[in-house]
């Protein structure tokens, strides 16, 4: 494995492709870890050959990816010259289960070089990819594509990736690579399994490197345990608290709401970070610590550095749309944005953090139900004992069939699709040619914004490492700390 320099700042990796390969190649490039997010990103990436590919980007990645046919074969299915006819419907990929095709593992596994080759063309900094636990199926194949690109850094969390560090050692070989499937019903002496081969795809006289592997975690426990279980090395923990954006870990114990209805966080959540220095292992500090002061606080508490999200999410390099960028931070200069932390919305279960704005129509309750990209769906065993894949946002009587329960309805949002329309991708339906609705998420430093846009609508990448660090990055970045953080860092 290739030795990767600890950064003072990690860009949080934020899906749906808001942490595109723009923003990511803009904060490696400023010496610091940029970071894709691998979630969806194959739906991501043929959506953008649909929509003509208007600079090129995919083309060009394609053509450094070392398979040619297989590039050749994507061209040919997805790419759309000039783009999509008006009202016409993105067309989709078939859904995930235990055992897809050939064809379709090799589209994840291209959309994922795509993204992890951009963002580390034309500089010599460190890029990373993140993937959630979570939506286990697409991520052997993510990985895989990630690696073929040379990607430096793995992050994951939304779960517990004990069994991740082994299999980026096999795929780093080209060998085979397993993940145990979770399966709501499955007998735990008779466990089933993901499986992916390199081998199939042809690509294996190409030298891989070993990427180091940070695990988003919540706890010092978690952390320590995976230290021991973990299938191989574990390189680094992001410890990352409620107020990031995105999903959060439920709090301990018996769930409690506040009189908002959001989730109640105590003592037993707070992280002991004098155990995390006792791991020996570098770690991150990650939701609030996005100022100077939290990077100066992260650095006297042991951390190796912050993992910033939400500031680097309304930059002009991020996937989210222009207009979105504009609205949100309008509202931030207005002081009328919020954030409710919603115990309901996600599939997952877990409680995710939605975006507050009067100026913003999102997504509610009047959605039709739909379950057309999957990517939160789960498994479970039926009593014919066949598996069915069910998701508690699709329509309520396809999940009850599939063995859910009508009460784990209640709530829920369609994150795959709100996700896509808040990057400026939203399907089209063919029903009335509506387009589905965005569904914005963010941290709790949503309303704090006004400090890195200085009254401005517009700002970059480097402007928030210039917020962060007193520079904007580039060579040398120790010593272009500001002094108070410099001090800091070099205690």
């Amino acid at each position: 494995m290739t030795a990767v320099a600890l950064p003072l700042v990690i860009q949080g990796g934020m899906g749906i492709a808001v942490s595109n390969w723009r923003l990511a190649r803009a904060v490696a490039a400023a010496g610091q870890l940029g970071v894709v997010s691998g979630t969806a990103i194959d739906s991501v990436f043929v959506r953008r050959l649909q929509d003509g590919d208007p600079c090129g980007a995919m083309r060009r990645a394609l053509e450094n990816f070392p398979i040619p046919s297989v590039a050749a074969d994507i061209l040919r299915r997805y790419f759309k010259p000039g783009g999509r006819a008006p009202g016409e419907p993105y067309r989709g990929l078939p859904m995930y289960k235990q055992a897809v095709s050939t064809v379709r593992e090799q589209v994840t596994i291209v959309a994922n070089f795509v993204e992890v080759w951009l963002a580390k063309e034309g500089h010599s900094g460190k890029v990373g990819i993140n993937l959630l636990t979570k939506v286990q199926m697409p991520n052997l194949a993510s990985l895989y594509g990630a690696m073929l690109a040379g990607v430096d850094v793995v992050l994951m969390g939304a779960g517990i990736p004990r069994e991740i560090p082994g299999a980026l050692d096999a795929l780093a070989r080209h060998a085979p690579a397993t993940l145990r499937f979770d399966v709501e019903g499955q007998p735990a002496d008779q466990p089933l399994f993901l499986r992916f081969d390199p081998s199939v795809h042809g690509a294996t006289d190409i030298p891989l490197k070993r990427p180091a592997f940070y695990a988003i975690v919540s706890s010092h426990a978690l952390a320590t345990n995976l230290l021991r279980k973990a299938t191989g090395k574990v390189d680094g923990f992001v410890i990352e608290g409620a107020t990031a954006g995105g999903h959060n870990a439920p709090p301990r114990g018996a769930l409690r709401l506040n009189e908002r209805g959001e989730p109640i966080y105590g003592e037993r959540d707070e992280v002991d970070l004098a155990a995390m220095r006792e791991l020996g292992a570098p770690f991150w500090l990650a939701g609030g610590y996005g100022t100077p002061e939290g990077v100066r606080e992260a650095v006297r508490q042991g951390a190796a550095g912050v993992q910033v999200g939400t500031p680097f999410a309304y930059s002009d390099e991020s996937g989210l749309s222009a207009e979105v960028k504009r609205t949100v931070l309008g509202d931030v200069a207005a002081g009328r944005i919020g954030i409710f932390t919603d115990p309901r919305a996600s599939p997952t279960g877990f409680p995710f953090k939605v975006i507050e704005s009067p100026s913003l129509a999102q997504q509610d309750d009047s959605r039709i139900r739909l379950c057309d990209l999957g990517y939160l769906r789960t498994a479970a065993r039926r009593e014919d004992g066949k598996l069915a894949y069910k998701c508690s946002s699709e329509p309520i009587d396809t999940y009850v069939k599939s063995g859910g329960a009508v009460e784990e309805t209640v709530g829920r949002r369609c994150l795959c699709n709100g996700l896509m329309a808040v990057i400026g991708l939203p399907q089209l339906r063919k029903e009335d040619g509506s387009a589905e609705p965005p569904l914005l998420t963010s941290g709790d430093a949503v309303t704090e914004l006004a400090t890195v846009a200085k009254g401005r609508l517009s700002y970059t990448a480097a402007d928030v490492l210039e917020h962060l660090l007193g520079c904007r990055g580039g060579d040398g970045v120790e010593s272009r700390l500001s002094p108070a953080v410099a001090e800091v860092a070099g205690a």
